[in-house]
Parts: C-alpha cells; structure tokens; sequence
C-alpha cells in the first residue's frame, strides 16, 4: 500500500507544470531600494507594505520561495550608490525602487538586472526608459503622475485662497523631475495671476530662507512638489507653514496626515500592488522591456478642514464636495 501511494505521488508530481516546480525548488530575491530622509517615512514605507501585500495574493511568500533585501538610502547620491553596490553584490532577481532618484544610479549600475520602479515622474524625459508602450531596456513600471499634474497643484492653491498673488516652490532642482514640475507650474502661473518663486529643497537653511522671503509678501502661499529630497525636509517645511501662516498644497497625502493643509495625488499604495503584478510576471520569464510604463488610474484630494480653520481659510463648498476625505 505504500509503495502504491508512493508511486502515485511521483506520477502527480511529474503532471506539475515546469514553472510550478522551478518556483518551488528556488527562494527568488527581491531586492527593494527607496530614499528616505526620515526615518520610517510613511511615504516610503506604504509603498513597501503595499507591494509586499500585493506580492503575497499572488504566492509569493517571504522564507517560503521570496527573500526580500530591503535597502533604505538617503536622498544624495553618494548614499545611494552605495546602496546600488551593495544590492548587486547580492545578485538579485529583480529590484524595485521607489521612484526616479533611485532608478537612475541603478540603471547606471547595471543593464541586466530587472528594475520595476513604482512611482517615477516623467520616466522617458528622465532616460529611466525609451518610450511608455516600449521601455526597451532593462527597467519599466508605473508612473507618479503626469506632468500637467503639477499645474493643478497651484490651481487648488488659488481656489483655497483667491487673494494669493505670490507662491512659492519647492523643488529639487538636482533632479530632472522637480526642474519639470516647476516649469508647467511656472507655465500657468501668469494666467492664475500668481508670481510663482523657486525655493531650493537640498539643504534646510534654503527652505527657511526661501519660505520666510515669501511670506513678506501680503498673500502668499506654497506648492511642494515631488522628489525624495522634498519629502526628506516635510515636518521643517510643515512647521515653517504653520509659523507663517502660509497656505500650502502638496501632492501626497502624507504631508495632510501630518498636519497639511491640502493634497492632490496618486494612490500609492494602490500603485504598489500593482508593482508586485510585474515582478511577478518578471520573475515567471515576462521582460522588463515588453511590459508598458504604465500611469495611476486613480488620484486622491485630501483636504485638512482644521488646519484651513487654524488659518482663518473659508473652503469653497464646491472643493469639500470633489475631496476624497476630509480631515476634521
């Protein structure tokens, strides 16, 4: 009788397709890469969670047949090159980055490793791949946003406080996406009646210079733009807008559940597990190459009802009813 049940097992596990076997027999390495200036950052970190979420309904199982190298580097490119070494070193299957500030040294390091980045701006303009139907190289994934985006980051402003005739931005303008950002807000910014000024992200005493020379200015406000070295200064630009009475639009909800006044943005976490979709496919022979860029399918306006109040700031009705949430 054993032997009988034995010998039906190996008949049922030789029906097994191949790939079923190969996935068993081999713990794939999933190497992830994010820049982050604070520690345990929500903004970063929701975009882990969601793609480790996502990358276990479809079976992939850390200790099981996954091995995760979770790598967080500061936003400078010394830090992360470092970081870019040392996940090669451990000759991954595939990485995943957060965004462009990451993907880039990565590409740079290496054009055989496949690199699914979750939320990049502007990923042709910025050389991540050739074309959104047809990456090309060794690298694809999803889109933050596009770049008309940005302008309507300073339209929300205007719509909060109609009186602002002068805003500034902040941006890193070391990366390709925050000189991007700036232009298109720069580009409508004639027609909202706005003066829009540039204030740098990469060291902390130009945002303090940059945001207290905006706010001598009798209505005045700020639009945050995206990028890692931005993020990396938050709760400073936060308190920096609260000290001076500043109205501020951002484009991740992250900065309004830390006390900002408005976002508009991506799901990221939405974003991720979609992420996990094409490290799947990677992983079961899909190339990085064939698999379209592709952009959000659904972003999320946040509004901070108490803060506006702190502010002395009157709500149109027609904002609060187009919100997603509001925090009260």
């Amino acid at each position: 009788m054993r032997r009988r049940e034995f010998v039906a097992g190996i008949g049922a596990a030789a029906a097994w397709p191949v790939a079923v076997l190969a996935q068993a027999e081999r713990v794939r390495q999933v190497g992830i890469l994010v820049a982050e200036a604070i520690e345990d950052d929500p903004y970063y970190e929701g975009r882990i969670t969601g793609l480790k979420e996502g990358l276990r309904d479809l079976g992939w199982i850390e200790g099981q047949n996954l091995k995760l190298n979770i790598h967080r580097a500061l936003p400078n490119g010394a830090d992360i090159r470092k970081h870019v070494e040392q996940l090669l070193a451990a000759r991954p299957d595939i990485i995943v980055t957060a965004g462009g500030t990451t993907t880039a040294p990565l590409l740079q390091a290496t054009s055989t490793v496949p690199i699914v980045f979750i939320a990049a701006v502007d990923p042709v303009g910025s050389g991540l791949v050739e074309s959104l139907a047809q990456p090309g190289g060794n690298a694809t994934g999803f889109m933050q946003f596009d770049y008309s985006l940005s302008g309507k980051w300073l339209e929300l402003l205007k719509q909060v406080s109609p009186g602002i005739n002068r805003a500034g931005i902040i941006r890193d303008v070391a990366v390709t996406s925050g000189v991007g950002q700036f232009a298109v807000i720069q580009s409508v910014a004639s027609s909202l009646g706005v003066d829009v000024v540039p204030i740098g992200a990469r060291e902390v005493r130009d945002i303090e210079n940059g945001i207290a020379k905006i706010a001598r200015s009798r209505n005045a406000g700020l639009v945050t733009t995206s990028g890692a070295a931005v993020s990396g200064h938050r709760d400073q630009i936060l308190k920096l807008a609260v000290q001076h009475r500043l109205p501020a639009v951002h484009g991740h909800r992250t900065w309004v559940d830390n006390g900002g006044l408005i976002s508009y943005g991506p799901d990221l976490l939405a974003i991720a597990r979609l992420a996990a979709g094409y490290v799947d496919r990677i992983l079961k022979g899909e190339k990085p190459a064939e698999l379209p860029v592709q952009a959000p399918t659904r972003y999320e306006l946040v509004v901070n009802l108490k803060k506006a109040k702190t502010l002395g700031l009157e709500l149109p009705a027609s904002l609060l009813s187009r919100a997603d949430e509001v925090i009260e």
